[in-house]
This record gives structure tokens, C-alpha cells and sequence, in this order.
């Protein structure tokens, strides 16, 4: 990924030297572990153990004459190792060391994404009870709908993010697996015990039954919660990027002091962090995409999935890293205009209130269904086309015989409000 979009810590899990010193240590268990059988000399596990990390530079050099990375990793390695050192990979096939490190690597990506959910759920579950009274308009096809409060919108979004966490969840406990089982899969040259060893010191499970490699449906299982999680943001993205469009105006991203909005135009303000995480969203589905695209190998593996995972894998996790720090950081700054709120739903002519008056029609003058929907229907249609309230358009039917109490209580927002209680006590309750 490139570094406009890549912070340190992720950056740090899927570094070049960060995943040497992994593959290090995957190679030194092993040995470690041939000790335990018997088979390799103390000192040689020692020596492995107390060798230096294998230099980036070094291994770039030696992989240009090997033209194979995980040999000239081993040939970099063994030659460091003092005592010992043809005890490095002995027994093992590359993928031994490729797909378990990777485990591992993914392993620790995915905690790091899981701690970015919890802290973006923390923010839109705070500021959802913040505003679960400030009322709006809530709207469907882009249309005014009835009213709801931001609240409730907000409460949306946090049941999303629980939801993103337990795939995620899931996802990381399927992918942090490893294998040592050799070319393969069938143990021929390492027993079961080696893998034990080597997955359990780790921290990662174990591919029950590999061929050559851990199989990559898992791995496509992880980038789909990625890219669901991206969906999640860009569901939130979009939805701030409408309500700051100017003639909504209800909420916005904050602007700092020396901000710039455009290079021409000096009064402008727009949803840059919402468009941003737009745009990264759609990296993530089609990394995703990759991943699902390399779970059908050829017999027990080719490598036609290696080359897009080197790019999917780290990019899709730094990318959804960077997007959830952004999110979270425009929620927690994000500017409610509650009086905007309130103006735009006075100048609905209180169309959004239909509902109420049609099930009052229904309720209170016994009418058909049918018939209090086109009594409705035919003022509201009036109040749009020619203005007007259309409460006073109501008042003034001589079909409709509710009386100016009961009119008046269908044109109350809290009405619509009275039940969403329970949402919030149910948000309320959800720790992640």
C-alpha cells in the first residue's frame, strides 16, 4: 500500500523485516523441535536461536541468484547459524515456512483491524446515545420518509460494526493457522509433533489435513470480512457526504484552521474523509475478489494465487486500518447541525406525518384502509404541488372528522419516537 494510506503499526506487521524475523522464528522452532525428537544436537537449536535476523538487503541479493525467496532466505540463514546450521529447514518445503509464518502474520493484522472496530464502535455507540433525541428527517430513496433521530441512525451504524467484528473475528481464527506438513501434506519427512510444536509456540492452530499449503479459503474468508467491514464504512461515508451536501446541511465533517477545501473556490468545505473512505472501500471488495478468485489451485497447489496475495493481503489490511482510524476520527468530530435538522423538518410541510394521520382515519372513523389512504394521498399531493401544511389542508377536508387534539398529536415527532427506547437499551448493553 502506498504510504499516503499506511500507518506505522500495520505498516510494522507487514514489513519485509518484520516478516524475515517471522520466518526466523518459524525455522528455529523447527529445529527446536527436532531437539525434542531427538533427531538434531541442542547446539544446533541454540545457534539457530542466537543467529541474527537475516538482512533485508542480503536476502534481496542472494534471491536474485537463487530466483527463489524462501531459499535464499535458508541460504542466508543456515550460513549465519555458527553451529548447526544444516539443521535450517531440514525436513521442510517452503510453503512449510511461507503459509505458517503468514498464520502468524495474519493473526496479528486481523487483532490489530479487531482493536480499530472496537474503538470506531465505541465512538458511534457514544455519540448515538448522544443524539438519541435529536430529531430529523429520516428519509428513504432519497425522499422524505417520517421522522426518526440521529441517534437511531447512528445505532445503525454500531450494530453494523458489531456485526463487521464478530466476521472478523471469526475470520482471524480461521486464517491463523499453519502447517509442517511437507510438500505434500502427507508428513513423510516431518511427524505431527514438529507441527504441534512449531504452531502451538506460535500462537496459531493447525491446517488439519494441508496439501502442499493451508488452504486459501480461508484467506478469502478474511479479505470478505475486510471488504464487508469497508462496506460498513462506506454505508456510514456516504450517508455523512449527503447530509453535509449544502442544501441538507444537517451534519458535517469538522474543519480545521488552515484547511483548504479547494484550490479555487475559498468557501468551500466538503466531506474529503467521507469521500476518502469511499474510494478505499472499493480496493477492498476487489481484494476480495483476488481471494476468492485463489481458492481453486491446481491438484495439491500452484502458485497462481502467491502473486496477487503479496499484493491483496497486506494492502487490504493496511488499507481497512487506515480507513477505521479515519472513520473514527471524523465520527468523534463530526458536527451536528440540530437546528438545521429541525428547519428541514418544518419545511416538509408536514408531509412526513401521513402515516399517523392515516392510521388515526382508520382508527377513529372506522374507514377502510383504501379509502384513508387516498384522503391522505389527495391533500399531500396537494401540499406538494401547491404548498401549503398539510395539517391545515386536513383541517379544512370535510372527510376527514378527527378532531384538532387528535390531528394535532399526528403531527408530533415524539409520536414517532415513543418506542426507539429500546434500541438504545439494547445499544447500551453491547461491549466489544
Amino acid at each position: 500500500m502506498i504510504p499516503r494510506y499506511s500507518l506505522p503499526e500495520m505498516s510494522a506487521i507487514w514489513s519485509e523485516s518484520h516478516k524475515l524475523a517471522v520466518w526466523k522464528e518459524v525455522e528455529t522452532l523447527v529445529v527446536e523441535a527436532w531437539v525434542r525428537e531427538g533427531v538434531a544436537p541442542q547446539a544446533a537449536a541454540d545457534a539457530t536461536r542466537a543467529a541474527p535476523e537475516v538482512d533485508v538487503t542480503e536476502w534481496h541479493e542472494r534471491e536474485r541468484i537463487t530466483n527463489h525467496d524462501v531459499a535464499a532466505f535458508v541460504d542466508v540463514l543456515a550460513e549465519s547459524v555458527t553451529e548447526g546450521g544444516e539443521w535450517v529447514h531440514y525436513g521442510l518445503t517452503s510453503s512449510d515456512v511461507l503459509d505458517t509464518a503468514q498464520g502468524r502474520i495474519l493473526r496479528d493484522a486481523a487483532l490489530l483491524l479487531l482493536k480499530r472496530v472496537a474503538d470506531l464502535f465505541a465512538v458511534v455507540q457514544r455519540r448515538a446515545l448522544e443524539h438519541r433525541n435529536t430529531v430529523m428527517i429520516g428519509r428513504t430513496h432519497g425522499i422524505w420518509a417520517e421522522p426518526t433521530s440521529f441517534g437511531l441512525k447512528l445505532a445503525t451504524w454500531a450494530f453494523e460494526l458489531e456485526r463487521d467484528y464478530h466476521r472478523l473475528r471469526h475470520a482471524r481464527d480461521a486464517v491463523a493457522v499453519g502447517k509442517i506438513s511437507g510438500a505434500v501434506g502427507t508428513y513423510a519427512h516431518t511427524p505431527p509433533s514438529v507441527e504441534a510444536y512449531v504452531c502451538e509456540r506460535l500462537g496459531i492452530g493447525i491446517e488439519p489435513a494441508s496439501s502442499q499449503i493451508t488452504h486459501r479459503d480461508r484467506h478469502a474468508e478474511l479479505l470478505s470480512a475486510i471488504a464487508l467491514t469497508g462496506s460498513s464504512l462506506e454505508r456510514f461515508a456516504t450517508e455523512i457526504r449527503h447530509l453535509q451536501r449544502s442544501e441538507v446541511g444537517e451534519a458535517r465533517e469538522s474543519f480545521g484552521k488552515g484547511q483548504k477545501g479547494s484550490s479555487a473556490m475559498p468557501h468551500k468545505r466538503n466531506p474529503i474523509a467521507s469521500e476518502n473512505v469511499t474510494g478505499l472501500s472499493r480496493i477492498l471488495r476487489a481484494y476480495a475478489g483476488a481471494g476468492l478468485e485463489n481458492v481453486a489451485l491446481w491438484h495439491e497447489r500452484d502458485i497462481s494465487h502467491s502473486s496477487a496475495e503479496r499484493v491483496a493481503l497486506p494492502d487490504a489490511c493496511i488499507a481497512l486500518d487506515f480507513a477505521l482510524v479515519r472513520m473514527t476520527k471524523l465520527v468523534d468530530g463530526l458536527v451536528v447541525d440540530t437546528e438545521r435538522m429541525l428547519a428541514n423538518l418544518i419545511d416538509t410541510r408536514g408531509l412526513v406525518y401521513s402515516q399517523a394521520v392515516l392510521l388515526a382515519l382508520i382508527e377513529t372513523q372506522g374507514l377502510s384502509r383504501d379509502e384513508a389512504y387516498r384522503i391522505v394521498q389527495r391533500n399531500a399531493m396537494q401540499a406538494w404541488d401547491e404548498g401549503g401544511q398539510l395539517h391545515d389542508l386536513l383541517r379544512a377536508d370535510p372527510e376527514v372528522e378527527l378532531d384538532a387534539d387528535q390531528l394535532a398529536d399526528c403531527f408530533s415527532a415524539e409520536r414517532f419516537l415513543r418506542n426507539s427506547g429500546v434500541v438504545f437499551e439494547r445499544l447500551e448493553a453491547v461491549t466489544l
